[in-house]
């Protein structure tokens, strides 16, 4: 094993230790055991039936498939998604949005939640999951996507998270919601970050916005005014260096209270007003 995470660390350009846990992770997937078993049996090397689907997801991941699209699942706000290609994979840093949406939810009284562009259901999920007295309604213009949200709702047994096809609002006539968030696509159009990492297999109309990665996010801060209530709050996971253009967008677009907030990283990742 530890010569198939050499291999790895070679091909991909990732630390020793972040290869080993990979590894560890095509193991479990082929050998179906928990993490806990894998390292108490640190020398048990596949047999013969184990070795053909072992090798096979090895080569996939040295080709650079994403891990979570090899295992079928990715975790995300403490809660196991299963995600494919149709879907961009949960990362870390975008649990910084769910967090602000819950920070906005009040403690009484109904609220509701549009999760737009919501792919593999993550973040009206993990809101509907940390909040069951929330109505959220998740949409997507992909109906593939769609599927997947529907089974992880179903396959968590989160009752309060509904799922629709629209393309952004287009299905939603006259409702209103007290929070909308978003994580859409913002990567411009021929950035070279698209040729690398796991991006290359994400689908690419799920991060490609135009040339300057901001139509999706013009689109959105334009129409939102209308589908919010009095007091609420659009969301808008963007771009490392795109915060202030997305402020000034809200700004401009009459929300107040216009932010941005940091991952952990330091990066200022999310921006968000109110609308008066």
């Amino acid at each position: 094993m530890l010569q198939d995470a050499a291999r790895l660390t070679e091909a991909l350009a990732i630390n020793p230790s972040s290869a080993r846990i990979e590894i560890q992770c095509l193991l479990q997937q082929v050998l179906k055991v928990p993490r806990a078993w894998l390292l108490a049996h640190s020398e048990h090397y596949p047999n013969e039936a184990e070795q053909t689907p072992y090798h096979e997801l090895l080569q996939r991941r040295l080709r650079g498939e994403p891990v979570a699209y090899l295992l079928g699942e990715r975790e995300f706000f403490g809660l196991m998604f299963k995600v494919t290609p149709a879907t961009l994979i949960p990362r870390p840093e975008t649990e910084l949005l769910v967090e602000l949406v819950l920070s906005r939810i009040p403690q009484q009284g109904l609220c509701r939640v549009l999760d737009l562009g919501t792919g593999s259901g993550a973040i009206a999920l993990a809101v509907a999951h940390a909040r069951p007295d929330v109505e959220v309604l998740g949409c997507d213009a992909s109906t593939t996507a769609l599927a997947v949200a529907h089974a992880n709702a179903q396959q968590l047994a989160i009752a309060n998270a509904a799922f629709i096809h629209s393309d952004w609002f287009e299905a939603l006539t006259t409702q209103k919601f007290n929070i909308i968030v978003s994580n859409p696509p913002y990567i411009a159009a021929g950035d070279p970050h698209l040729a690398r990492g796991d991006v290359r297999f994400e689908p690419i109309s799920a991060l490609v916005s135009g040339s300057d990665g901001l139509h999706d996010i013009r689109h959105l801060v334009a129409h939102a005014p209308g589908y919010l209530e009095t007091g609420g709050w659009l969301l808008l996971e963007h771009g490392y260096d795109q915060a202030a253009q997305v402020r000034e967008l809200l700004q401009q677009a009459g929300f107040d209270v216009v932010f941005s907030a940091c991952d952990l990283a330091g990066i200022e990742r999310v921006s968000g007003g109110r609308i008066a």
